[in-house]
């Protein structure tokens, strides 16, 4: 990119949120005198006696995990929502004091019975056997009248508020779709109505044609570090081909799924050679009974370290109050990423 973009301060134009981001390249030499995390370290053994997750133990609510030899799902014994909730609305009036009861289901998937692997250390047939749980979750749940929005999602590492290191995700289903596919659903909805082609379809043939942004790739998925990232490191993956849901991925896409899922992950750890840590979800198109031929499956991947392995991003003060703000480059990101890629 030219000089201007790569030096000065601009804002780039987010299309799926439909809202501006700002770079600020030349912030990249201020001097760090704030919060140090402490380094993550990979956990040291295959089974803890103490995890309510390894195969066998008691979790704290009582009930005994069974001794599981690939993927175990279960519902979560601390659930955010509940299936057995009565509708019922609330207005105190005007229309600004407003609510509704919501109902849902919430899920635990523990990828392995080991208790010290990640999906950067998994072998990639494992993982597929990962893809092939969240697709029999996504079909299961949304296939129920009640259910709108199935999300898939996983907190890697205690910084971005996992409770437990077993390697594991969440399926959470809701009544209605919630807020970040709400709003992808519009702006996907909007250029498609303009376009007659997803927008992320679009979108990825132009990164394959820049090559600047792409970190990883093979023959059914793209890993990009988005012009309008946010995150440092920030990442979205995108299939090669269009496909709007789990349910719709063929065997060679699952594959593919599991073999760069690995590739990046394992990828992350090698940028400060450390266990990165990440917030992960897939963005289905909604399981509302509609058609939804503007959507494309796609993953976020949002891991906050910025400088080091103790020096994290925080989203504080202008990111809450302003808009969102970012100090490298995505395409310095993507670079970054590209060359830990390649190492392997």
């Amino acid at each position: 990119m030219e000089a201007l973009w790569v030096q000065a301060p601009h804002r780039r134009w987010n299309p799926l949120r439909r809202e501006w981001v700002l770079v600020s390249p030349h912030r990249t030499q201020r001097p760090w005198q704030g919060q140090m995390e402490t380094p993550a370290v990979p956990a040291p053994i295959t089974y803890d006696p103490t995890c309510y997750l390894c195969p066998g133990n008691m979790r704290a609510n009582g009930e005994r995990t069974p001794q599981y030899e690939s993927t175990y799902v279960f519902q979560n014994d601390f659930a955010a929502l509940k299936q057995d909730v009565p509708q019922a609305q609330l207005d105190l009036g005007y229309g600004l004091l407003r609510a509704e009861t919501e109902r849902g289901i919430c899920r635990v998937l523990c990828f392995d019975p080991r208790h010290d692997l990640t999906l950067a250390t998994m072998e990639v047939g494992k993982i597929r056997s990962v893809v092939d749980m969240w697709t029999s979750q996504a079909e299961e749940l949304g296939a129920r009248p009640e259910i709108q929005y199935v999300q898939i999602f996983e907190n890697r590492g205690a910084m971005m508020g996992a409770s437990n290191p077993h390697p594991h995700g969440q399926v959470w289903a809701t009544e209605h779709i919630p807020n970040e596919p709400l709003m992808e659903l519009a702006a996907q909805q909007e250029y498609y109505a303009k376009s007659q082609e997803p927008l992320l379809t679009a979108y990825l043939r132009t990164e394959l044609i820049e090559q600047e942004r792409v970190v990883a790739s093979n023959e059914t998925w793209v890993a990009v570090v988005p012009f309008w990232a946010v995150w440092p490191f920030e990442t979205l993956l995108l299939p090669r081909c269009p496909v709007s849901s789990f349910t719709g991925l063929n065997a060679e896409e699952r594959d593919g799924l599991a073999d760069i899922l690995h590739t990046l992950t394992a990828g992350y750890n090698r940028v400060f050679d450390t266990p990165f840590p990440y917030s992960m979800g897939f963005h289905p198109a909604p399981s509302d009974g509609q058609p939804h031929p503007e959507w494309t499956l796609h993953a976020h991947f949002y891991p906050p370290l910025l400088r080091s392995a103790t020096v994290r991003k925080f989203m504080v003060g202008f990111e809450l109050l302003g808009s969102p703000q970012r100090d490298i480059t995505p395409e310095s990101a993507a670079a970054t990423l590209r060359s830990v890629m390649q190492a392997e």
